[in-house]
């Protein structure tokens, strides 16, 4: 039986040395003259996992944390399995990037590093050399060992000893993306690493036969690995299933969103998908032309989560694509979190998503604002909706805390007993066992989970509670000048120290060329938002596309977008000039 995902892939190179375990579109391109296309295969990835793991063995570096910063390409993987072949904690991070970013980029950098305590930091030539020349802003660098891991050479491999390993050994830790808090890191060990890849592959249906009639490919992805979606799915699922993942930039992707498209056309995997926004920037540059191009109908599984799930994308999806062979029954909306390693729910598959239509309320028979299902928890893994203040359950229909518990779950986060104590050890009453609080919103039909905002993010107001996803959704449906899945509601405070209540503040996204339509725009959203909803609306506020606050995986970041409107420093569009 394996210990960890590195015994699958050295029983896999042994069985199939020669087979592709990834390839990698450099230049964002799967065909003609630009496509450079990288491939490396089980039985070369082993060998540079175990070379790599060999050189951080000899340097005693066993139960150390090593930083990964590395660009887009094949090279992290060899270094994050090296780490763990190596019983090193991997610490994936973001490298710092262009002079613009730099700022954040190395604050960020910073914190990682001394939260985590790296000793050494693997990376790209590329990366490394630019680190080298940035001690001057990042003094913390000249006691960290920094080096490119495609300069050690095989040979070092000949040394390599399996560590004492067991499921409870920290693996790597995954730092949350901090939507609503500064991101912490989550000591997911192997054990939780291969328990959540054996629910992706049953909730995905990854089987041998799948794979077969696929020939083996099954990942198309964009996603950033050192994001929990991107990497324990498209990248750690293939080593798990013995696929062929084809991976490709997230800028490029970002650049022309045709890409990405074009790649699952091109290879035909079972499998691809991305948070909400992808599959609203793939109906944007969806020109007929570009439809009449694609064959999608080898693709199985479209999931679609890190965000709220939007009931009109699935459906203008679906039939956009359906003249390329896209089915509906392929899309697959799910919820997870790095807390619980990433799969929590998935839909089936061949079944087309669970929509509920409201029943009463501002949307009610409104298909487009229905609630979407996430699908059915994972083999294993319980799932129950609790009140967060009494811990007590709550019956099937009614919101409260969605709280997990399984072998998914994480160890807790590293180097903070207070919140692991807030978040992992969690009482359900009548329920045996700790439970992991989510810190989402959400309920139970049919053993199917919806799932409904932040705890946190809800705004209340003259005692009742509103969804901040409510109150997007009716603003990004009354006029189509607002960019879907980019619209942040919140509550601020009115009258001295507060004592005037909460109103409601709106944000949304909205093309440059509606400035001069800006007022009529306001107006229409403040009616509907009224209407619906019966709140007081403070102020809505129109602003420059991508300019609203996200966290690396798509989800706004409304208390850093409230920040910003108490600032004063959004990029407001049609701004009155001063004077």
């Amino acid at each position: 039986m394996a210990r960890s995902l590195v015994d699958l892939l050295f029983a896999h190179a042994s069985e199939h040395p020669d087979r592709t375990a990834y390839r990698f579109l450099a230049t964002g391109d799967c065909a003609g003259e630009n496509a450079e296309i990288h491939t490396v295969t089980y039985g070369r990835l082993a060998a540079r996992t175990r070379a790599v793991a060999a050189w951080l063995r000899d340097r005693n570096l066993t139960g150390a944390r090593a930083m990964l910063m590395y660009p887009p390409g094949l090279e992290f993987i060899s270094g994050y399995l090296g780490c763990l072949a190596a019983g090193v904690v991997a610490v994936p991070a973001v490298p710092p990037q262009g002079r613009a970013d730099n700022h954040r980029a190395l604050t960020r950098t910073k914190r990682l590093m001394a939260d985590a305590d790296a000793r050494i930091i693997l990376g790209g030539r590329q990366v490394i050399g630019a680190l080298d020349g940035m001690t001057p802003h990042l003094p913390e660098l000249a006691d960290v060992t920094r080096v490119a891991t495609e300069d050690i050479p095989d040979e070092a491999g000949a040394g390599w000893e399996a560590p004492e390993l067991d499921p409870g050994s920290v693996a790597f830790l995954q730092y949350t993306s901090g939507s609503t808090s500064a991101p912490r890191g989550v000591m997911v060990t192997h054990g939780n690493l291969l328990d959540n890849q054996r629910i992706i592959t049953e909730r995905m249906g990854h089987t041998p036969d799948a794979l077969a009639a696929h020939g083996n490919e099954l990942f198309v992805s964009w996603l950033p690995v050192y994001h929990d979606m991107g990497l324990i799915g498209p990248v750690l699922n293939t080593i798990h299933t013995g696929g062929t993942a084809t991976l490709l930039s997230p800028l490029h992707f970002l650049q022309r969103p045709q890409r990405w498209l074009d790649t699952v056309s091109r290879y035909r995997p079972h499998t691809s998908g991305g948070p909400n926004f992808a599959y609203e920037l793939a109906l944007k540059h969806a020109d007929p032309d570009f439809i009449d191009r694609l064959d999608l109908s080898s693709w199985k599984v479209a999931f679609n989560g890190a965000e709220p799930v939007r009931a009109a994308t699935l459906r203008r999806f679906a039939d956009t694509f359906a003249p390329a062979g896209f089915r509906r029954e392929a899309l697959c909306p799910c919820y997870g979190l790095a807390e619980a390693t990433l799969m929590v729910t998935g839909g089936s598959t061949g079944a087309p998503p669970t929509l509920l239509s409201a029943e009463e309320g501002p949307h009610a028979g409104e298909a487009d604002a229905a609630a979407v299902g996430t699908g059915r928890p994972g083999p294993g893994l319980t799932v129950v909706i609790a009140d967060p203040e009494t811990h007590e359950e709550l019956p099937e229909g009614q919101v409260g805390e969605i709280r997990v518990a399984g072998a998914s779950v994480a160890k807790g986060y590293w180097r903070n007993a207070l919140a692991t104590r807030e978040t992992f050890r969690a009482e359900v009453t009548g329920r045996e066992g700790r439970f992991l609080r989510t810190g989402d919103l959400g309920f139970l039909r049919d053993g199917e989970l919806f799932v409904t905002g932040r705890l946190k993010d809800l705004i209340v107001i003259d005692g009742r509670n509103h969804y901040p996803q409510d109150l997007e959704l009716t603003a990004e449906m009354a006029h189509p000048a607002l960019r879907p899945g980019c619209t942040a509601a919140f509550g601020v405070d009115t009258g001295t120290g507060g004592t005037g209540g909460e109103q409601v503040v709106l944000v949304a996204e909205a093309a440059p060329d509606a400035a001069g339509d800006a007022e009529k725009i306001t107006e229409v959203i403040r009616g509907a938002l009224g209407d619906s909803h019966s709140v007081a609306v403070r102020d809505v506020v129109l602003v420059q596309p991508g300019t609203i606050p996200k966290t690396s995986s798509g989800k706004i970041q409304r208390r850093a977008c409230r920040t910003a409107y108490l600032d004063g420093t959004l990029s407001v569009i049609g701004a009155p000039t001063a004077g």
